[in-house]
């Protein structure tokens, strides 16, 4: 079976990049896949994205030799054995609040007797090659995400879960369930609480053998993650770097047209 190139990065001692796919269409995906990213992780949650699509986006990624990733719309077996079967090499769920909820998790991802994962690797057997069986839950990387006041309530035994591979952290939903509305929503925190439980999730995981992965609103901010010692650090997504990117130009544009001669000259001319 063909290696999860995250835990070779990660093997290395080195973090690794991730970006984040919400617009469901695999020619963006393809285009993403050629940027440089180590993986990229499809949204089933907060994107506009199916299954169907889903597994076409998985496909596009193959050729250039990104790691597939899933983030799943919730902790359902059957849509995180689908995405397996599908040739994702992994499953990032949201909202795992406790033990029993991270277990239940591990099962979903791990073949007996591990956990409960049923088989039909219909295209994962053959995009990650021979022996998926025996290797799969060797290479499958199973990602938690910590969200809430419960969750951090119940970092330790989390985190200590058998077969859970990582905690990632989403700084939106986590700030809002810590502080309510209190602040604004988004990433990129600087609030000096939000901040300390972001590392303490990032302690939490390390004390236990996991990894640690931050979802960041830019690259300044994923810079800071990783000189705080995690893993894996999630820049934007395709939705916001494209708007990000098509506002910006026509700022620009716009100032510059504003500022031309032509523009008073045509104001002028009206009357």
């Amino acid at each position: 079976m063909k290696p999860n190139k995250l835990k070779q990065i990660w093997s290395q001692g080195k973090p690794a990049i991730n970006g984040f796919l919400s617009i469901p269409n695999a020619f963006v995906s393809e285009l993403m896949a050629e940027q440089g990213y180590d993986a990229l992780t499809i949204d089933m949650q907060h994107g506009i994205v199916d299954y169907q699509v889903t597994v076409s986006m998985i496909q596009s990624m193959r050729a250039s030799e990104v790691v597939p990733l899933v983030r799943v719309p919730w902790l359902e077996p059957g849509i995180i054995m689908k995405v397996l079967d599908a040739g994702s090499y992994g499953v990032v769920c949201p909202m795992i609040n406790n033990r029993e909820q991270a277990e239940r998790f591990v099962s979903y991802v791990r073949y007996p007797p591990l956990g409960i994962r049923s088989f039909g690797p219909t295209r994962a057997s053959i995009s990650a090659g021979a022996n998926y069986g025996a290797e799969a839950d060797e290479q499958m990387l199973c990602m938690a995400m910590i969200e809430t006041q419960e969750a951090v309530s119940n970092l330790d035994v989390i985190a200590s879960t058998p077969g859970l591979d990582g905690l990632y952290i989403g700084p939106a939903d986590l700030t809002i369930g810590l502080t309510g509305m209190r602040y604004r929503t988004g990433f990129d925190r600087e609030e000096p609480e939000i901040i300390e439980v972001i590392k303490r999730i990032l302690a939490a995981a390390h004390r236990h053998g996991k990894k640690a992965v931050l979802h960041c609103g830019s690259p300044e901010y994923a810079r800071r993650g990783l000189a705080w010692g995690f893993d894996m650090v999630t820049i934007a997504n395709d939705v916001r770097m494209l708007t990000n990117a098509s506002s910006a130009s026509v700022l620009q544009v716009r100032t510059a047209i504003e500022d031309s001669p032509r523009s008073g000259q045509a104001s002028e001319s009206q009357y």
